[in-house]
């Protein structure tokens, strides 16, 4: 199992690039109906609020002994 310091930055990461993108996707979507603009808009802030309980999740299991703190977390490998 990978490190909970790993987890959280990984969560922490991809919850910065979805809440980045949010100007993007009104640009990709503008063209679309309004049904389905306001489709697009809900699936991506359903994602956002997945990642956030999430990152909740895992902050709340997050061990106390330091090991893990986020002062302390391990760098991340490259995409």
């Amino acid at each position: 199992m990978l490190p909970a310091g790993y987890r959280i930055a990984r969560v922490q990461k991809t919850l910065r690039l979805f809440e980045e993108d949010i100007p993007l996707l009104n640009m990709r979507v503008k063209e679309l109906s309004l049904e389905r603009q306001e489709s697009a808009r809900k699936f991506a802030a359903a994602l956002i609020d997945q990642a956030r309980a999430e990152l909740q999740k895992l902050l709340e299991e997050q061990p106390c002994d330091g090991r893990d703190s986020p002062d302390n977390t391990p760098c991340e490998p490259a995409d």
